[in-house]
């Protein structure tokens, strides 16, 4: 579980991924999301999970069981009708991707759903962010459909929802 402590290491790889996307020549995270203030109140809320190897924090996820207010309208279908857990705001350090971390991440989160109880794990990104999606299908999530954020600086972008049953 990430503590305050950890935030600035936190901050420091968001900033990664998000260099990343802008080079990518994406807008997804160009419009001040994530923040620190959002991992803050993740940390806060408990849900915010990190991949360490020798004390060095190498990602984080965001864990949630609340309904998605971004995944209500999809066009296309979602693979499971009710309840799931989601997996947001998944970072993976410079230096450290294609080496696994990623996959460990996914693999933690589906734990984390099924000790709660959930059937089935979500999660979006956008449509031109392919490493994130070749990962997603890596980990046994399936592409359900477009959709659209609901709330805060992204509102109303395009996202690809990700379905995997447990």
């Amino acid at each position: 579980m990430a503590a305050s402590k950890h935030i600035d290491r936190m901050c420091e790889i968001t900033d990664q991924a998000k260099r990343q996307l802008q080079r990518l020549g994406l807008d997804q995270w160009q419009k001040g999301y994530p923040s620190r203030e959002v991992w803050l109140l993740d940390i806060q809320e408990g849900c915010t999970h990190l991949a360490v190897k020798d004390r060095e924090i190498l990602g984080m996820f965001a864990f949630q069981t609340a309904p998605d207010p971004s995944y209500e309208v999809i066009e296309g279908k979602w693979l499971t009708d009710g309840a799931y857990a989601s997996m947001h705001r998944v970072c993976v350090a410079d230096g450290c991707k294609g080496k696994g971390v990623a996959g460990r991440m996914f693999a933690y989160g589906f734990e984390l759903a099924k000790k709660a109880g959930f059937p089935a794990v979500r999660i979006d990104t956008h449509p031109g962010n392919i490493p994130m999606q070749r990962a997603l299908e890596k980990a046994g999530f399936f592409a359900c459909g477009n959709l659209r954020l609901v709330g805060g600086c992204e509102d109303g972008d395009l996202r690809i929802g990700f379905e995997k049953i447990l």
